[in-house]
C-alpha cells in the first residue's frame, strides 16, 4: 500500500470506525456468503435460520486485507468449498471484482492481483496460498444482488 493510502486509511478508521463483523453458524455447511458493503443484508441473513445453513457469513471492505483475510481463512477451513459473492459492491475498493479477478487470474510476482481495477490491490499472501485457495473453493458471483429470499434460494440450491 503506498504512503498516502495507508495515512488515509488510518484517518478512515478513527472518523469512521467499522467493525469487523462475521458470523458463524453451522460448521457442518460448507457455504459461506460473502455480502460485500450491504451490511444490512448481512444483519438480516446473521439473524435469520439461513444460518443453519452456511458456514459463515461477512462482508468484504477492501481489495487488500479483507481478500488476504479470506484466502487465509478458507486454506485453514477444509470444509469451506463455496463462496457467494453477493450484495452492493464496494465504492471506489471493487472488492468483490477483486476477489473474483483474484479467483480467475491470481496474482503476480509483486502481490497484485491480476486483472483488478481496484486501487490497491496488492495482496500479503503467497501464490502457494492463492493457488490452493483457487483449487478448493469455488466462487458463486452474485453481485448486486441484494434481495435475501434470492440469496437463501440459492443457498437451498447448494449441496452442503
Amino acid at each position: 500500500m503506498n504512503l498516502l493510502g495507508n495515512i488515509f486509511g488510518e484517518v478512515c478508521k478513527t472518523i469512521f470506525p467499522i467493525t469487523e463483523e462475521t458470523y458463524f453458524g453451522n460448521p457442518k455447511c460448507s457455504t459461506s456468503i460473502c455480502v460485500l458493503s450491504s451490511i444490512s443484508l448481512l444483519k438480516k441473513i446473521a439473524n435469520s435460520e439461513l444460518m443453519n445453513n452456511i458456514s459463515l457469513v461477512g462482508r468484504l471492505f477492501s481489495e487488500n486485507k479483507g481478500i488476504d483475510s479470506i484466502i487465509r481463512y478458507v486454506n485453514s477451513n477444509p470444509k469451506i468449498d463455496t463462496i457467494i459473492i453477493c450484495g452492493k459492491e464496494v465504492w471506489g475498493h471493487k472488492s468483490g471484482s477483486s476477489l473474483l479477478a483474484l479467483y480467475k487470474n491470481g496474482i503476480d510476482a509483486n502481490g497484485r492481483i491480476i486483472n483488478s481495477t481496484s486501487p490497491d490491490p496488492y495482496l500479503s499472501v503467497t501464490l502457494q496460498e492463492v493457488k490452493k485457495f483457487q483449487c478448493r473453493v469455488r466462487i458463486i458471483n452474485k453481485i448486486g444482488i441484494i434481495n435475501f429470499e434470492k440469496i437463501s434460494k440459492l443457498v437451498h440450491t447448494i449441496k452442503n
